[in-house]
């Protein structure tokens, strides 16, 4: 699943398909939804317009949708406790309940983006998966905090207020076997130390696209969010040999491309 002030990698969600890709037989193409959001500090504001993006992506036929990181918070320290969800209380956790309830009345699967999640008196940056029966799949919890100090360009702790998971996720899904990671956990095998996202962005996600030659599926907020950071935005779909099939610009929109896992063995 980065952000910039023209600099920094950020707010982002990235999905891939795993090396060892489980396709059900019945499956060979689908389109992925990348629902690029702008992030208020409404909480209410932002679950309806995700809602609604979700809603926009299955109308133009995404069968999996995927959403930024950090996209019910602000992305900034002043609202990550407030915002913040305890998934086990489903009743009082209204993002959790609106992407089961989604991803269960349009039958598909959603990759969650992330939110701040509250659990045993620590704070985590959490994407959770849906499946089409509305049920929790699986759950990310960041595990490369994105700890930075450039002199003069910037300096961000997410150590300061998150703790980190400490395991790889990997779901079998109805559309294949889908690897989950958030923003700076796209950076390892680390590529190079670059802090913009023009550069580091678009480089990363070619880069473990064809490197392991698979789909790199990555959806960001927009530009316009509300937050200590201003977005880079490009949420992307590149494909097995590293060229990019649909991206998107700095503004609010639903990214919809089709995936198909042909071209995966063609290219290994």
């Amino acid at each position: 699943m980065m952000a910039s002030s023209t600099s920094s990698s950020i707010e982002h969600t990235m999905l891939a398909a795993s090396e060892q890709l489980q396709v059900p037989s019945s499956i060979t193409k689908f389109k992925i939804g990348l629902c690029q959001l702008s992030v208020t500090s409404e909480k209410n504001q932002n679950l309806a317009c995700a809602h609604n993006s979700i809603k926009a992506a299955v109308k133009c036929g995404a069968s999996l949708v995927v959403l930024p990181e950090m996209w019910n918070c602000p992305y900034s320290n002043d609202y990550f406790a407030k915002f913040a969800e305890d998934f086990e209380n489903e009743d009082a956790s209204p993002t959790f309940s609106m992407l089961s309830e989604a991803a269960c009345s349009h039958g598909i699967t959603i990759v969650g983006g992330s939110v701040p999640e509250s659990s045993d008196g620590q704070l985590y940056n959490t994407s959770c998966v849906f499946g089409p029966d509305g049920k929790l799949k699986a759950k990310h919890r960041k595990i490369h905090l994105f700890d930075i100090e450039i002199p003069g360009d910037i300096t961000f702790k997410e150590s300061d207020f998150f703790a980190a998971g400490d395991k790889p996720t990997i779901v079998d899904t109805d559309v294949g076997r889908i690897g989950i990671g958030i923003c700076h956990d796209i950076r390892f095998p680390e590529l190079a130390v670059l802090s913009t996202g023009e550069l580091l962005w678009e480089v990363m996600k070619r880069a473990r696209a064809a490197d392991n030659q698979l789909f790199v599926a990555s959806c960001s907020p927009s530009r316009d969010s509300s937050g200590s950071y201003a977005i880079w935005g490009h949420s992307t779909l590149v494909g097995p040999s590293g060229e990019i099939i649909a991206t998107s610009g700095h503004e609010e929109t639903v990214v919809v491309a089709e995936i198909d896992y042909s071209k995966i063995e063609l290219q290994r």
